[in-house]
C-alpha cells in the first residue's frame, strides 16, 4: 500500500516528536560508543520506542475493530510504524552512537524493507525482513552500525529477518537463490543512502533479473505447485491458510512477483498497464487481497503470534470481528468462511488468466526468434469457434452477448473435445455472465449442452470448474450458486459443497472409465448397468444441492431435483428415480455403518426403502462418490467392505423376493467355508460346533471364525484364562483384536478401555459369549487418523494395555481421561447429545444410538454406563464424523429380552447422556 494514502499517520507514531525526544535524552545524559550508547540512554530509548510501538499497535488494532474489512491499511499502517522505528533507530546511532566524522566513499549504508515487508503489506506479528547494502566492502563503521540497529530491533521484541550484504555479494547470491531473488524483487527503500539503493536496484534488474525471466516464472510456480500439494492442493479446505493456501496471499503474490519480473511494473495496479489484467479484474484482485490481509490481521491480534491458518477455532471469532451475522439456515461463521471462499475462487481464476496469459507472451516471443520464426500454427473453426494451439476461443468479443446459450456451449466442447479455453474467452465468458436470465436457463439447447457436459465421457470435472470459475455454473444452475464456496461449519467435511460435489463428479467419471476398479469394484461395474447414466450424474449434481436452507437437506433437495430434472431434459422416470437418490443419499452409508449386517432385519428393513435393484444400484455408486469427495482419507477398504456387504445382502433379497437361505442353512454354508479355510484344522469346527452360537455364525466373517476357532482351541488347550491376538487385517484395512476370556459383567467396557489406552480407536465390534461361559469378542481397530496398527511393537502394547484393563492393574478412567484428543479443536463446536432408542430395527435386540462429540474413550464410558444399568452388548457399531461420534449398541437385559419400559429407557437415556457429557469429561480431567 502507498504509505502516503495511510490516514493521519501521526496518531499511529510521530517520528518528528520521537526524534525530538532522544534529541533531548541525549543531550541530557550524553552518548558513548558500543551497540547502543551508553547503558543508562539505550535503556531509555528502548523504553520510549516500545511505548511508542505499542501505542501504534493498539491505534491500528482500535482502526481495525472499526473498519473490520480495511487489510490494506491495516498491513500498510504496521510496515508504517516499523519504517519510523528504524528511521529513528538508523538516526540515532549514525549521529549518536557512532557520528561518521569524514566518511570515506566505503562508509555508506543503505536499509532496504524486503519481502512482506518490502511490499508494505505487515500483519501485527510479522517479521521485520530487512537488508542492510554497503558499497563494494563492509566497513567497520558499517559493521558497527548495522549490529547497533538490529540489537536495538532486538530489544524492542520485534522478531527480525536480516541480511547484511554489499552489492557485489546481493547480485552473486541473488542469481543463485529463488527466495533471495523474490525478496529483493520486492525491495523497498526505508532509509539510508538513496543513491546506494538505487545503485542496487539498477544492478539487480540489469544483472540479475535480465535474460532470466522464463526460467523464474518456471521455477516459481513449481514452488506454488509445490506450497499447494503442503496445503491440501485445494483452494476449499475448510482450515484454509491465509498467507500459503491455495488461492491465499501468496498466490496474488506470485501473481505480483512474476508481473514485476517480466514488466517490472512497480505496483499491481500496474498489471493493467502491461495487459495482464483489466481494470475489472485489478479490482477484484484488490477486494480479495484486502479482504485476506485483514483475516490474516484479525489472526494476529487475536493469538498475538504469527498465525496465518484459519482454524475452526478461529473461524468464529474472525466471523464476529468482522461483522457477520446469522442468517436463517446459516450461522456467521459459514457466511463468513462462503464469502472467504468466493475470495480465494476470485484467486484461482485471476491465477489461471494471468498464467495464460504470460504463456502466450513466450510463445509469442519464441515464434519471433530463431528456425520458427514468422511461423504460427495452423488453427481450425469448429461449431464457430477458433481452435489453435489446444485451445478454444470466441471468435469476437461480442459472441457471447449475441447468443448466451454460447457460454454453456464452449465448456461442453472444451470438455467433448479435450480443449482448454483461451484465457481472453475465459475473461468474456466471466464478463458476461449475468447475461444468463430466466430464458436462457430454460432454454432446451443450453440443458442439452450442460447435461451432456456433466455427464462428459472425458473430464467433466475439470470443464466444470472451469465454469465455475467463470460464474457461469452458479447462474445457469442458481440452486448451485446458493452452494457455491459453502462451508459446513464441522471437522468431517474437507470441502466446501460446490467443490465436494464437482469433485464427487470428477470421481464418478474416474469410475466409469475404469480408473477406481480397485478401490470400487461394484460402484465400477454397476455403472455400466444401470438405465440411465445421466440420472447417475444429475444425482449427484444435486445430492447436497439444498444445504444451508434450514432443514433436512436430503428432504429440501429432493424438492429441487423435482424442478431441475425435467428442466435438464430428464424423463418423468429419470426424475423420480433423482429425487428419491438425493432424498435417501445417506440411506446406505447410515445403514452398512450403524446397523448389525449379520440382522436379516437391517436389511429387510432397507430393502422395503430401495424396492428396486436399479435404485440400489445408483444407491450404492452414489454413496461410494459421495463418501469418497468428502476428503483424504475418508473412504478406507472397511468402509467399502460394509457397503458391498449390505448391496450383496440387498441385492439377493431384491432378486428372489427373499434372502436365498433360512437361519441353518447359511450356517451350515458358513461351516463349509470355515472348513475349506481351515484345511488340516477342519475338525475344529466338529469339537466345538455345539459351544458357539447360530448368532455368532452368522454375525462373523468366515475368515474371522477360523482365526477365533484356532486361538480357541490354542487358549483351551494351554488353559489360559485370557488369550489375546492381534493383526493387521489389509482387507478391512483395520488391525483385528480377537478376546476370548471367561465371560463376567463389565468386560466390554474394560476390553474398549484398554484398547483406547493404547491410542486405538475402535471401529466395529461383535461380542458373543459361548454355551460354556466364554467371551469371544472381535473388535476392528485403527489409529486417529484412520490407519490400521501393522508394527509388532503397536499390536504388543495394545495387547498389554487390555490385559492391564482386564486384570485391575490400572486406573481406567482417569488414565484415559488425560489422553488428549487428535483435534482438540473440537471444542470449536457445539454438539447436540442425543440418545435414540429403536426397537423395530430388530428383532432381538434394542437398538441404542448415542451420538456426542468425540473424544477420549468415549466408547469405554458409554459401554460402563450400559454395564451398570445391566444391559448386555451384543455388538457395537462405531462412526465418527470428525468433531462427532455416533455409536451404535445391540443390547438385550440380563435376561436376554429387549428394553421396552418407558421408565427403564428413560434411565438408561440419562445416564448415557451424563456419561457422553462435556461435564463429565471436565470432571475426569480434573480428577
Amino acid at each position: 500500500m502507498n504509505q502516503a494514502k495511510i490516514p493521519k499517520q501521526r496518531q499511529i507514531i510521530d517520528r518528528k516528536a520521537l526524534s525530538g525526544e532522544i534529541a533531548k535524552l541525549v543531550a541530557e545524559k550524553g552518548s558513548t560508543g558500543g551497540t547502543g550508547g551508553g547503558n543508562e540512554l539505550r535503556q531509555v530509548i528502548i523504553t520510549l520506542l516500545r511505548a511508542a510501538l505499542d501505542n501504534g499497535r493498539e491505534e491500528l488494532a482500535r482502526r481495525l475493530a472499526d473498519k473490520p474489512s480495511s487489510g490494506h491499511e491495516c498491513s500498510g499502517g504496521q510496515a508504517f510504524l516499523v519504517d519510523q522505528i528504524v528511521r529513528l533507530l538508523h538516526d540515532h546511532v549514525t549521529e549518536n552512537v557512532y557520528p561518521p566524522g569524514n566518511r570515506t566513499a566505503s562508509e555508506r549504508l543503505t536499509i532496504m524493507a524486503v519481502g512482506g515487508y518490502g511490499r508494505a503489506e505487515m500483519a501485527p506479528q510479522s517479521d521485520v525482513d530487512i537488508a542492510f547494502l554497503t558499497p563494494s566492502r563492509r566497513t567497520p563503521w558499517c559493521e558497527q552500525v548495522i549490529e547497533a540497529i538490529l540489537y536495538f530491533l532486538w530489544d524492542l521484541g520485534l522478531k527480525v529477518g536480516q541480511s547484511s550484504r554489499t552489492l557485489d555479494e546481493m547480485v552473486k547470491m541473488a542469481k543463485s537463490d529463488l527466495t533471495i531473488r523474490t525478496a529483493l524483487l520486492e525491495g523497498r527503500y526505508v532509509w539510508g543512502d538513496r543513491d546506494l539503493y538505487d545503485e542496487a536496484s539498477r544492478r539487480f534488474f540489469n544483472e540479475v533479473v535480465h535474460g532470466t525471466e522464463r526460467q523464474y516464472v518456471s521455477e516459481k510456480l513449481e514452488e506454488r505447485n509445490a506450497r499447494h500439494k503442503r496445503m491440501g492442493d485445494s483452494r476449499y479446505v475448510v482450515e484454509p491458510n491465509v498467507k500459503d493456501g491455495k488461492g491465499g496471499l501468496r498466490d496474488l503474490h506470485t501473481l505480483y512477483w512474476i508481473g514485476k519480473y517480466i514488466h517490472k511494473v512497480r505496483s499491481a495496479a500496474d498489471l493493467i498497464e502491461v495487459g495482464l489484467l483489466t481494470k475489472q479484474e485489478y479490482r477484484s484482485f484488490r477486494r480479495a487481497e484486502s479482504f485476506m490481509l485483514a483475516v490474516r490481521c484479525h489472526l494476529h491480534i487475536m493469538t498475538g503470534r504469527a498465525e496465518d491458518r484459519l482454524t475452526f477455532d478461529l473461524q468464529r471469532e474472525v466471523a464476529t470481528r468482522m461483522n457477520f451475522a446469522d442468517r436463517p439456515g446459516k450461522s456467521s461463521v459459514e457466511r463468513f468462511m462462503q464469502f472467504y471462499f468466493i475470495q480465494a475462487r476470485r484467486v484461482g481464476s485471476l491465477t489461471g488468466v494471468f498464467l495464460a496469459h504470460i504463456d502466450q507472451e513466450f510463445a509469442e516471443k519464441r515464434a519471433r526468434k530463431g528456425f520458427f520464426a514468422g511461423f504460427t500454427s495452423r488453427s481450425r473453426m469448429h461449431k464457430g469457434y477458433k481452435i489453435s494451439g489446444g485451445k478454444i476461443a470466441a471468435p469476437g468479443d461480442d459472441w457471447f452477448q449475441k447468443d448466451p446459450v454460447r457460454l454453456i456451449e464452449i465448456f461442453q466442447i472444451a470438455e467433448s473435445e479435450g480443449l482448454e479455453i483461451h484465457p481472453d474467452t475465459m475473461r468474456q465468458a466471466d464478463r458476461d455472465s449475468g447475461l444468463i436470465k430466466g430464458s436462457v436457463q430454460k432454454d432446451p439447447r443450453a440443458n442439452a449442452l450442460f447435461l451432456d457436459l456433466l455427464s462428459g465421457k472425458n473430464d467433466p470435472e475439470t470443464a466444470l470448474r472451469w465454469m465455475n470459475d467463470a460464474g457461469v455454473f452458479g447462474k445457469f444452475v442458481p440452486d448451485f450458486g446458493r452452494v457455491n464456496s459453502q462451508m459446513q461449519f464441522d471437522m468431517y467435511h474437507h470441502y466446501t459443497v460446490d467443490e465436494h460435489t464437482i469433485r464427487a463428479i470428477g470421481l464418478l467419471s474416474r469410475i466409469e472409465r475404469g480408473e477406481l476398479s480397485d478401490d470400487h469394484p461394484r460402484s465400477a461395474r454397476l455403472i455400466h448397468r444401470v438405465n440411465s447414466r445421466r440420472a447417475a450424474y444429475v444425482a449427484v449434481l444435486l445430492h447436497d444441492i439444498a444445504k444451508g436452507r434450514g432443514g433436512d437437506h436430503s428432504q429440501l433437495g429432493a424438492e429441487v431435483a423435482k424442478k431441475l430434472c425435467p428442466r435438464f431434459g430428464l424423463d418423468e422416470q429419470e426424475t423420480a428415480l433423482v429425487s428419491w437418490l438425493v432424498r435417501q443419499h445417506l440411506l446406505m452409508s447410515a445403514t452398512a455403518f450403524k446397523r448389525d449386517l449379520s440382522d436379516p432385519k437391517t436389511i429387510a428393513d432397507f430393502v422395503v426403502q430401495v424396492q428396486s435393484l436399479e435404485r440400489l444400484r445408483h444407491l450404492m455408486i452414489l454413496t461410494a462418490v459421495d463418501i469418497r469427495a468428502v476428503g483424504p482419507g475418508t473412504w478406507n477398504s472397511w468402509k467399502g467392505q460394509l457397503l458391498g456387504e449390505l448391496y450383496d445382502n440387498a441385492q439377493e433379497h431384491l432378486r428372489l423376493g427373499h434372502v436365498r437361505h433360512g437361519r441353518a442353512e447359511r450356517v451350515a454354508a458358513k461351516k463349509e467355508i470355515v472348513a475349506a479355510n481351515l484345511g488340516k484344522q477342519s475338525g475344529l469346527i466338529k469339537e466345538y460346533d455345539r459351544i458357539f452360537t447360530d448368532s455368532y455364525w452368522i454375525a462373523e466373517p468366515e475368515d474371522v471364525i477360523a482365526r477365533n476357532l484356532i486361538q480357541y482351541s490354542v487358549a483351551r488347550g494351554l488353559e489360559e484364562q485370557l488369550s489375546l491376538h492381534c493383526e493387521y487385517d489389509s482387507v478391512r484395512g483395520a488391525t483385528l483384536v480377537s478376546v476370548i476370556a471367561a465371560d463376567h459383567p463389565g468386560l466390554f467396557y474394560r476390553i474398549a478401555g484398554g484398547i483406547h489406552l493404547a491410542g486405538a480407536n475402535i471401529i466395529d465390534a461383535r461380542i458373543h459369549t459361548t454355551r460354556n461361559g466364554w467371551a469371544v469378542d472381535n473388535f476392528l481397530v485403527q489409529d486417529p487418523h484412520g490407519n490400521p496398527f501393522q508394527e509388532q511393537s503397536q499390536l504388543e502394547r495394545i495387547k498389554k494395555a487390555i490385559g492391564d484393563a482386564l486384570a485391575n492393574r490400572i486406573e481406567l478412567a482417569p488414565q484415559l481421561a488425560k489422553r488428549p484428543l487428535p483435534i482438540s479443536r473440537s471444542k470449536a463446536f457445539k454438539i447436540r447429545q442425543r440418545v435414540i432408542f429403536d426397537n423395530k430395527a430388530s428383532n432381538r435386540f434394542t437398538v441404542i444410538e448415542v451420538s456426542a462429540r468425540d473424544r477420549p474413550a468415549l466408547l469405554n464410558r458409554l459401554a460402563r454406563t450400559l454395564f451398570e444399568n445391566q444391559l448386555v452388548v451384543h455388538s457395537a457399531h462405531i462412526t465418527a464424523y470428525g468433531e462427532r461420534a455416533a455409536d451404535v449398541f445391540y443390547v438385550t437385559d440380563l435376561l436376554g429380552t429387549k428394553i421396552t419400559s418407558a421408565d427403564r429407557l428413560k434411565t438408561i437415556e440419562e445416564s448415557l447422556l451424563e456419561a457422553a457429557s462435556d461435564k463429565r469429561q471436565a470432571e475426569l480431567e480434573s480428577a
